[in-house]
């Protein structure tokens, strides 16, 4: 590449001449891409140009299968081309599949080449394609090289916008009326992809009378308005979906209580008789409400208001004589400002696709809803309805939180085709649940589930999973206006264990706090609340708080084995006073005569790195370990996992970080306490896989990788792979991916 450097005019003048030269314009594209390869003296240049809807279309290529040219396509943001034309900057990557956006497609034939340099291909300032060259041995590209490549795309520009290769009518399709792109980008707040029809929620009813002829007749109205409004609200509590206990119960049972809100109900009769109609008393106490709760610095007082905006706007179409939802007569996907839990269960769950959201974030109680009953949801899409038509062709993203309004036929095909492959693979996934998690040479992985939500324990069968390896128990006070009762969180706990059907559940203890905000404990803001007021901190601030939930648990239990474990564990006096407040709780069950555990095994999560250099006393007293890498990675590097800034920075498979697992997994070995790695870390086949080469036998992760997981251990020899790990894992390299990626391939192990 240092040729192009030193004679960039000689390279411009032969992609002219190419340019002006005969043949169709892909013909020349091909061409070009051959001159530039050999000019820049990579092993691989290809050419990637955008199609409507943001997708990313392999054009031409050389070194790469020519089979793919055509075939192979990318979203804007993935993969690494994806990520070059979504930023509009140029990526210089060393070693390409370690970076967190890489993306793998087969049919390229690309594994065997390392370094990566993308730019973008940029015409009257709209990217138009990436322009992309590689080698086979890491490298990183000098500025010089990329500033050439730079100039070459263009040039390229000027191929690409005589419109011989993409019609500009397609990509002007893309936009909506108002000029903005198709693509509208959101936050991801439940998982999954959807295809459907616009449709936007009724969530308002405009009030147009305001002054009362008679104020019996209008309190008479609200009366019946009131009991309509509850008889509704009953009825969803009693339906079948909902089940008789969980959080999206618990949910409703909050949302019950603010529609029986005595206080609320006496502000808008008080209005009536102020003089108002029954509409303008119900808009005017609403909108106090949201002036109050507005300005409030308590999250859970903010996220409540579209409760509350649902119950108001529920009471006024009641008055109004309007029916609640909609019905949907195709795969719809429904668009509304903010959206209350109720009123999300007022739609036909047939063909509710998804839902997007203007507002909104992850922990309101439409999304942890939405996620139970497994509905797409995207928030954070801002003024989505001043570009979207209702009937207009919708789909959701939930991989890339965007949305692709008025996609071509194309692109839906596109899509449709990676939600069958989804649906097929899951389809194996599922065939093979039954087959064991044992290597090709007889060692037994076992394979936990991390849970949060009751409506999780259904992947237990369905994925023939070992167990729960971590229930995270606060969502259940994340959702709940009080500190929930004492039998609520019985009978919770016990259901859980019920659907377990034996199978081993480990329950965390509270990890409230920082982020995780609940309406019955001030909050104050905080500069680094990931390291904050949270978890054990508070229980052991507030142990009423801790023994009241160690008390339903117990009572949960009666004659089974109970596993708890707590979090955040920093220091062993820590956990040595969380495990005497366990256990005073069980001998008061014991002196009360009251049906307890018949078996307590209590544990800790190790995700403070100094808990590590305190191994030894600690595994005399602890009954397992839990190893959170999704905590202890980000302590361990000192870096922040939600910093879109350093994700790429650091490599859970680099030797540091595999040396201290390492560490950890063989004092638990020596002590005979069973050690279970939790976290997104064993979801990954390449990491899982490597962390069985470090001597984990148990893994708990998300539902969904289980299957992928179970694969790959069925396919792997552990000896072959222990032996070759623990050779690394003293090297000075940033990382082992490639490394392990390599290992993978030459010994046919599936990821």
């Amino acid at each position: 590449m240092t040729d192009l450097a030193s004679r960039p005019r000689l390279l411009l003048r032969r992609l002219h001449q190419v340019m002006a030269g005969p043949g169709s314009a892909q013909e020349r594209l091909d061409k070009l891409t051959t001159v530039i390869a050999q000019n820049m003296v990579a092993e691989v240049c290809s050419v990637y140009l955008v199609r409507a809807g943001e997708i990313l279309e392999l054009f031409a290529t050389e070194g790469l299968k020519k089979e793919a040219v055509h075939r192979t396509r990318l979203r804007f943001g993935e993969g690494l081309v994806g990520l070059v034309a979504q930023r509009v900057l140029p990526l210089n990557v060393q070693e390409a599949s370690t970076h967190p956006r890489y993306a793998y497609r087969p049919e390229t034939g690309e594994e065997n080449y390392h370094s990566f340099l993308g730019v973008p291909i940029v015409r009257h300032t709209k990217v138009t394609g990436v322009l992309v060259v590689q080698n086979v041995k890491p490298r990183e590209y000098s500025a010089e090289e990329e500033e050439a490549l730079l100039t070459v795309a263009m040039v390229l520009a000027e191929l690409v916008g005589s419109g011989e290769l993409v019609d500009p009518a397609e990509i002007a399709n893309g936009l909506n009326q108002s000029g903005l792109p198709l693509t509208i980008q959101g936050q991801k707040m439940a998982d999954g992809i959807a295809m459907g029809t616009a449709v936007f929620h009724e969530g308002r009813v405009e009030v147009t009378h305001f002054v009362a002829e008679d104020v019996e007749v209008e309190k008479a109205r609200l009366i019946d308005a009131f009991e309509t409004m509850r008889q509704q609200i009953d009825r969803m509590i009693a339906s079948p979906e909902i089940g008789t206990a969980g959080e999206h119960r618990e949910i409703l049972e909050t949302f019950k209580m603010f529609a029986y809100d005595r206080g609320w109900q006496k502000r808008i009769f008080e209005s009536v008789d102020a003089g108002l109609t029954a509409e303008a008393a119900v808009e005017r106490v609403q909108q106090q409400n949201r002036r109050r709760m507005a300005s409030s610095t308590d999250p859970y007082l903010r996220e409540r208001l579209s409760d509350l905006d649902d119950l108001t706007n529920r009471l006024l179409r009641t008055l109004a004589g309007r029916m609640d939802g909609q019905d949907l007569h195709e795969p719809s996907i429904i668009l509304a400002r903010t959206m209350g839990p109720a009123e999300l269960l007022d739609y036909d769950r047939t063909n509710l696709a998804g839902i997007i959201l203007e507002e909104g974030s992850s922990t309101s109680h439409v999304a942890i809803l939405a996620r139970a009953m497994g509905i797409p949801l995207i928030g954070r899409c801002r003024d989505i309805s001043e570009h979207v038509q209702a009937g207009d062709r919708l789909i959701l993203d939930g991989d890339g939180a965007q949305v692709l309004v008025r996609p071509s036929d194309e692109i839906c095909e596109t899509y449709s085709e990676s939600i069958a492959f989804q649906h097929e693979q899951a389809a194996q996934f599922r065939a093979e649940r039954n087959l064991p998690s044992i290597t090709r040479d007889g060692v037994r992985i076992q394979l936990f589930i991390n849970a949060g939500l009751q409506a999780d324990m259904a992947h237990l069968d369905a994925l023939g999973a070992d167990g729960v390896g971590l229930f995270r128990t606060e969502f259940q006070f994340m959702v709940s206006a009080t500190l929930p009762r004492l039998e609520a969180q019985q009978e919770f706990y016990k259901n859980v264990l019920d659907v377990a059907q034996g199978r081993p559940v480990v329950f965390r203890t509270l990890d409230i706090g920082g982020d995780k905000a609940v309406p019955f404990l001030p909050r104050e803001d905080e500069e680094n609340p990931a390291m904050g007021w949270r978890a054990i901190r508070i229980a052991l601030e507030r142990p009423v708080l801790l023994r009241y939930q160690l008390r339903a648990l117990m009572a949960a239990a009666a004659g089974r084995t109970l596993s708890i474990m707590f979090p955040m564990i920093a220091d062993m006096s820590e956990f040595k006073a969380a495990r005497n407040i366990a256990l005073k709780e069980l001998a008061r069950f014991e002196r009360l005569d009251i049906a307890r555990p018949a078996k307590l095994e209590i544990g800790t999560m190790l995700e403070v790195p100094s808990l590590a250099w305190q191994l030894d006393p600690l595994l005399k007293l602890v009954d397992f370990v839990s190893i959170g890498t999704n905590d202890l990675m980000q302590f361990f590097f000192a870096s922040d996992r939600s910093n879109p800034r350093l994700t790429d920075r650091y490599d859970l498979l680099s030797p540091p970080a595999l040396s201290f697992i390492r560490m950890v997994v063989k004092a638990c070995d020596r002590a005979g306490v069973p050690v279970t790695l939790c976290g997104e870390m064993g979801g990954r086949p390449l990491e899982a896989m490597a962390l069985i080469g470090l001597g984990l036998r148990r893994l708990s992760i998300s539902p969904m990788t289980v299957g992928p997981v179970r694969r790959m251990i069925r396919s792997l020899n552990v000896k072959q792979l222990e032996d070759y790990i623990l050779d690394m894992i003293d090297l000075e390299d940033h990382s082992l991916r490639v490394k392990l990626r390599d290992y993978a391939r030459d010994h046919l192990i599936e990821l």
